[in-house]
């Protein structure tokens, strides 16, 4: 069986693409998947979030609706609704948290960028931890093993470049939505599938990859 590969792009503050990563997980030695991340923003200002919502704290409703959703959805049932009800500070846009996700990349690769991504996915959606803050996304690095000095030269200097990189590849190939996947370089699926449906829509192409040239949306 060769390998599949797969890329991931996501939102670190999108709860879907906390959804999908763990059946992502789950099934990368079943089907061999090489599963490469890629960072795609909503929204990377504030101003983008009010535009889209109306206000900030329109915003934060908003998407913590869309959190009760994903967490009716969601395998494990990790997602924290309260605990970020509870927390004063601004829903944050995902810039920051992307670009931190591109230092790990250029730190350590794209394990290093799937790291970042998991840690700070867990701290939003799970610890309610506020990964619009400098401080506190530069914590979350050292905590999972990043040199602190080193990532946040990396930060600074690294990502932006690579960030851009990947916001022209989605923007390219018209992305819209979070998560997105393309598959074998010719499937697009921009939806959460659940494990079960995942599992067919990959084995359904790994027995066509050489019968059809479609995309996928």
């Amino acid at each position: 069986m060769s390998t599949l590969q797969i890329e991931f792009f996501h939102d670190v503050v999108c709860a879907w693409c906390f959804v999908l990563a763990p059946r992502l997980k789950q099934l990368q030695a079943e089907f061999e998947l090489d599963i490469q991340h890629r960072s795609f923003i909503l929204q990377s200002s504030r101003e983008a979030m009010i535009q889209r919502f109306g206000s900030m704290p329109q915003a934060k409703e908003t998407i913590l609706d869309h959190w009760q959703a994903c967490a009716r959805a969601e395998d494990e049932k990790r997602i924290n609704i309260p605990g970020m009800r509870e927390q004063d500070f601004e829903y944050p846009n995902g810039l920051l948290a992307a670009t931190a996700c591109q230092a790990a990349h250029a730190l350590a690769g794209n394990a290093g960028h799937e790291l970042m991504f998991d840690r700070l996915q867990w701290a939003h959606l799970v610890k309610n931890r506020n990964i619009g803050d400098k401080a506190t996304v530069l914590a979350i690095a050292a905590e999972a093993g990043f040199d602190p000095q080193a990532f946040a030269h990396s930060l600074q200097h690294d990502a932006p470049a690579l960030l851009e990189r990947d916001l022209r590849q989605g923007r390219e190939l018209g992305l819209r939505s979070v998560p997105s996947l393309v598959i074998a370089e010719r499937f697009r699926l921009s939806e959460c599938l659940t494990l079960k449906q995942l599992r067919q829509v990959l084995s359904d192409i790994r027995d066509n990859l050489d019968k059809t040239e479609a995309i996928l949306s």
